[in-house]
């Protein structure tokens, strides 16, 4: 199978405007998170509604399109960007611009998800551990995923799941393996397209969480595991903890 990786990045962020163009260590965030995925998927593209970010990436020698400012989703964006440049792929990878620290692990491990001919849409989970503490479990900006026994999503909150009655919260972590959602997803061309059509669902309206349409519609999510830690920058303070991430693994 081939892969095309497309980066929905948007300029106009409500918490951190101009995000994909703050500098991290020398470099914008769009430009790192377009480095550290293009040797793992067979091309790469951005998808923007800003001349300046198109402009950036072009200047760093990556490849962009303009798309249009009304999308309400990245998927929305990720397949116009997908019929723009023309080419068909079997799989497109829906890669968040604002994960500048992603792994090329990791699209390895969303790819593997499509071993199975039957995966529709692929996504990547982090299982939480006693180290993360209460505090990152009960976080509501980190959805929570449970699954079944073939490793497909059965649910998306960001309320705690599951809920563990009779059982002190001290001893949640210990007692059952909460998973973590990493925002990487990977759908098969054709469901894409199908995707964008469908209107915007009740439980996805309740949670803020696009992937419940999917799920309320009936189509299944493949769920593939990473023990990589990611970090997802969505405020300016998010962006002063990468800078210190970004120092303390160049000390290594």
């Amino acid at each position: 199978m081939n892969y095309i990786g497309i980066i929905p990045a948007r300029y106009a962020s409500t918490r951190f405007p101009g995000k994909p163009l703050a500098m991290l260590g020398g470099k914008t965030v769009i430009q790192r998170v377009y480095e550290q995925v293009s040797g793992a998927v067979d091309d790469v593209l951005v998808a923007t509604d800003d001349e300046r970010i198109l402009k950036a990436v072009e200047g760093f020698g990556g490849k962009a399109v303009m798309t249009r400012a009304d999308h309400k989703s990245g998927t929305d964006r990720c397949y116009e960007a997908y019929v723009s440049q023309g080419k068909p792929y079997d799989v497109v990878v829906n890669i968040q611009g604002d994960e500048p620290f992603i792994q090329p692990q990791q699209l390895d491990a969303i790819k593997a998800c499509f071993e199975d001919p039957q995966t529709e849409i692929a996504t990547l989970v982090k299982p939480f551990t006693s180290a993360d503490g209460w505090g990152a479990l009960e976080n509501v900006n980190s959805p929570k995923v449970v699954v079944n026994r073939r490793m497909q999503a059965l649910y998306f909150s960001r309320s705690i799941i599951p809920y563990q009655r009779n059982k002190d919260k001290t001893e949640w972590l210990k007692g059952h393996v909460y998973y973590k959602h990493i925002g990487l997803y990977a759908y098969k061309a054709d469901v894409l397209k199908e995707l964008t059509s469908l209107p915007q669902s009740p439980l996805e309206l309740a949670e803020s969480l696009e992937q419940l349409r999917w799920l309320e519609n009936g189509y299944t999510i493949k769920v593939g595991t990473s023990e990589i830690e990611t970090i997802g920058i969505d405020t300016p303070a998010d962006l002063e903890a990468a800078e210190a991430f970004l120092k303390n693994r160049s000390k290594r």
